[in-house]
């Protein structure tokens, strides 16, 4: 206990040296971006745990894109309660005048009726089993608990709709052949849970009149779910009997397994920020490491005395160690302090996209906080204080006689491989842990790398020019760079990161924005039509011609991919996330005897006259490369039931961002047609002629409309959410980058201040050296903006070309803002750093040596 109050003393002396205040600015630092991403998540992951049964609207779920078959519905449901839904998109119209002026259709006047895209849930008696449903009477007015569904004859309309369609309680409202009255609002719904999976807004509509709106047709794109719920012996018994029974593209869904999709995403975004986060914890890494090293130097002398005075290698380790570990229990506290508040703004982030109320956030984010807090001291800080133990008594007399550099290299490589065994402790996955860190850890040697070589080239031009050009200022601090090139590698290296990341999420963001709606023709389609049925489609195309309109209509049958060669293929023959969706998915299967405009033929043979009625197909290359499909193969859909057995004859490259109907799987004709079939197109509306959508499915009620650039603006808006979360992260990324760089000076403060002395002894004006010290950090911050800026256009131009398939123009102005902007930052931190040493007279420095 006595050791430790004098450690405390020693803490709170040592306190105002800045060494100590660097590593727990450091410590906090990292500290903070960790639980300030983990108190977000946890919040995030307490709801869904506590609200899994709501965010289900049951306790077991059965989910398909089919109808349950019969063998399923006939279970046996003692102590079990069911309800079912439907959810599909559709169009949907303010209805002007009574459906009964026009049989079939629209009633009104088509160009009176407001038309919107709508996903639709028609719920039976009983819905929902977990949760409440709320509506209100009208927009931003009080809600309250609904008991059951909307009644028969009514809708209940989201506030996303209900603004739309310029909708209020009493008003009739087009479901395809069926007019609905509007009851409600609806102001939540239990399982609608994240609003970026919610495209279109909610209509919500009673089970019973579905068949009456005509809606659901061969090709319709239909989720199928029969909830349940009661005690846990009757829904297991339920789910021992169903499990045999389920089928392709059929899944059971509980409280632990329900709404993959949203426990994904959030999973995905939650680590990905905890990884950029780290990036901060590297860096503080490094200013840890700077720190604790100035203050080894600085306590040399001490350590010596007391060796004299016969303390112990033990004594010494146990007191300094004492003293770091109240350090780093102080400065993980606060950074814990300062997390919990800035979580908030991200908190912001998620509440805008979970449609639920998110819990207080429990203790494990704090506890990662401080674990990280003490890997990184113990870890980075350990190796120069365990040097002090060993330094030599005779340094009282002869203070040349330092501590010794051996054993610091693998001190700092265990330091490493600790934060790298914390970085995948936090994120979860081996695989994308190890990935981050290798990819943090590449980055770095190769910007510390180019940094080394711009010092070198700018103090190899400094020396080729002419003494006293330009004065002798700024020569003298070029060539600083040069004589502590490790240093200062260092420090551009450490900012160069931070500040690429923050242009990647900022600039080269908006830019590939900017090249992906670019390389989108100005007359490519916008709109897509879907749902019309064979019976329709001659009507359909003439209703275009009439308008001025002649787009290509495809056919289409939908079918699900079986077998493979001789092999069945499920979504466990796979190991890629990507291909397991696209098995547990239908196709769309098309037909032509032509290519289509903007496919190329890969590889293969285009359609021959005589392959017309003969099972060939020609497949996407995306498509094969992702589930191992080569020319030769044999496919087996499973269409409706039926068994189609086919060839792959070729592979094409689709040309995605033309916006044209495009397929997967193309056959030639004679080969789908006996399938049900629905028919698609797309057309190019312009702004001007809005009004026809309205007219279009005011005349043909059972079509489903969709506005590509509606959709293109909800997902532009969740983009810039997330990046706004990420910038924030990132924003601690740069200022650990500013603590190294403030870590570097300080610990060079001696050899610097003795160097400032004898430079004014012999005859140097403060301005000439005050001049050498801004453009010494001016360089810095330039080659860090420099390299900052080249790696994010790299980085840009990669993403640009394997992700969005565009070319991303050339910034050329970005690496002189970055350059301009990184100068000024950094010279400006660096002053405040360094002008004391000015002030300092230079004989007590001459005296005081280095």
């Amino acid at each position: 206990m006595r050791a430790l109050r004098l450690a405390w003393r020693m803490l709170r002396r040592d306190a105002r040296g800045g060494e100590l205040r660097l590593l727990a600015a450091a410590l906090a630092t990292a500290v903070a971006a960790l639980t300030a991403v983990g108190f977000s998540a946890d919040r995030v992951r307490l709801a869904l745990e506590s609200e899994s049964h709501q965010l289900l609207a049951a306790d077991l779920v059965f989910a398909s894109d089919h109808p349950p078959s019969p063998a399923l519905l006939a279970l046996p449901r003692e102590g079990v309660r069911q309800a079912q839904t439907l959810s599909f998109p559709s169009m949907v119209a303010h209805a002007a005048e009574s459906a009964s002026t026009r049989s079939g259709a629209l009633a009104g006047t088509p160009s009176a009726a407001r038309t919107a895209l709508a996903d639709i849930k028609a719920v039976s008696e009983g819905y929902p089993l977990r949760g409440a449903l709320r509506t209100a009477p009208a927009l931003n007015a009080a809600d309250q608990p609904a008991s059951g569904g909307p009644p028969r004859g009514t809708v209940w309309l989201d506030e996303r709709l209900a603004l739309a369609l310029a909708a209020q309680r009493g008003d009739r409202i087009a479901v395809g052949k069926t007019e609905l009255t509007v009851d409600a609002v609806l102001t939540q719904e239990p399982d609608r849970g994240v609003s970026f999976f919610s495209v279109a807004p909610r209509l919500l509509m009673n089970l019973a009149d579905l068949d009456a709106t005509g809606l659901v047709q061969p090709g319709a794109r239909v989720a199928w779910r029969l909830l349940l719920a009661g005690d846990a012996a009757a829904l297991a018994t339920w789910r021992d009997a169903a499990t045999p029974l389920l089928g392709r593209g059929e899944r059971l869904e509980d409280a632990q397994s329900g709404r993959p999709e949203i426990r994904s995403a959030l999973d995905r975004a939650s680590s990905f920020l905890g990884l950029a986060a780290l990036l901060t914890a590297i860096l503080a890494a490094v200013a840890v490491a700077l720190a604790a090293r100035r203050y080894a130097q600085r306590h040399l002398d001490a350590c010596a005395v007391m060796r004299c005075l016969g303390a112990t290698q033990a004594d010494l380790l146990w007191l300094f160690g004492s003293q770091f570990v109240l350090l780093g229990v102080l400065a993980s506290a606060l950074g814990c302090v300062v997390g919990y508040a800035a979580h908030f703004v991200l908190h912001a982030a998620f509440a805008q996209l979970l449609e639920t109320s998110l819990p207080a956030p429990g203790w494990r984010p704090a506890a990662q906080g401080f674990v990280l807090g003490l890997v990184l001291l113990l870890a980075f800080a350990a190796p120069p204080l365990l040097q002090l133990r060993r330094v030599p008594t005779l340094r009282v007399l002869r203070r040349e006689l330092g501590a010794p550099a051996a054993g610091l290299f693998g001190g700092f490589a265990v330091g490493a491989l600790a934060l790298a065994a914390v970085m995948l402790w936090i994120a979860g996955d081996i695989r994308l842990g190890a990935f981050v860190f290798g990819g943090f850890a590449v980055a770095l040697l190769v910007f510390a790398g180019v940094a080394r070589l711009l010092v070198r080239a700018a103090a190899a031009l400094v020396r080729r020019l002419p003494t006293g050009a330009g004065g002798h200022g700024w020569r003298q601090g070029i060539l600083g760079l040069e004589r502590r090139a490790g240093a200062s590698v260092v420090q551009i290296s450490a900012l160069a990161i931070g500040v690429m990341a923050l242009l990647l999420l900022t600039t080269i963001r908006g830019d590939l924005l900017t090249a992906w709606r670019g390389a989108t023709p100005a007359d490519a389609p916008n709109r897509f039509v879907i749902n019309i049925q064979p019976d329709e489609l001659d009507a359909v195309r003439a209703y275009f011609e009439a308008n001025g309109l002649r787009p290509e209509f495809a056919p289409m049958v939908r079918g699900r991919l079986v077998r493979l060669n001789d092999a069945d293929i499920t979504a466990e023959s796979f190991t890629d996330e990507r291909a397991q969706r696209l098995i547990d998915r239908e196709f769309n299967l098309s037909w032509r005897d032509t290519p289509p405009a903007g496919n190329t033929l890969l590889a293969g043979r285009w359609f021959s006259p005589a392959d017309r009625g003969h099972g060939v197909v020609s497949v996407e290359e995306g498509l094969a490369r992702t589930l191992g499909i080569h020319l030769g193969d044999r496919l087996a859909f499973d269409v409706g039931g039926e068994m189609l057995s086919v060839e792959v004859v070729a592979l094409r490259k689709l040309d995605w961002d033309s916006m044209r109907v495009n397929f997967f799987v193309l056959a030639p004709s004679g080969v789908l047609e006996t399938f049900s079939t629905s028919w698609i197109t797309a057309f190019h509306l312009p702004p001007a002629d809005a009004a026809f959508v309205n007219r279009l499915v005011g005349e043909f009620p059972t079509l489903t409309v969709i506005d590509v650039a509606a959709i293109l603006r909800q997902l532009q808006a969740i983009l810039d959410l997330v990046s706004r979360a990420i910038e924030f992260v990132f924003l601690f990324t740069v200022l650990a980058g500013l603590i190294v760089l403030w870590a570097a000076l300080v610990s060079a403060a001696d050899e610097r201040r003795y160097e400032l002395a004898l430079l004014r002894a012999l005859g140097a004006r403060r301005s000439q050296l005050a001049g050498a010290l801004l453009a010494e950090y001016a360089a810095i911050g330039a080659a860090a903006g420099l390299i900052a800026s080249a790696g994010a256009m790299a980085v840009g131009a990669v993403l640009a070309a394997k992700v969005f398939h565009v070319a991303l123009p050339l910034a050329l102005g970005l690496p002189f803002i970055a350059t301009g902007v990184g100068a000024l930052l950094v010279a400006g931190t660096g002053w405040l750093a360094a002008a004391r040493l000015l002030r300092a007279p230079p004989l007590l420095a001459l005296r005081a040596g280095v």
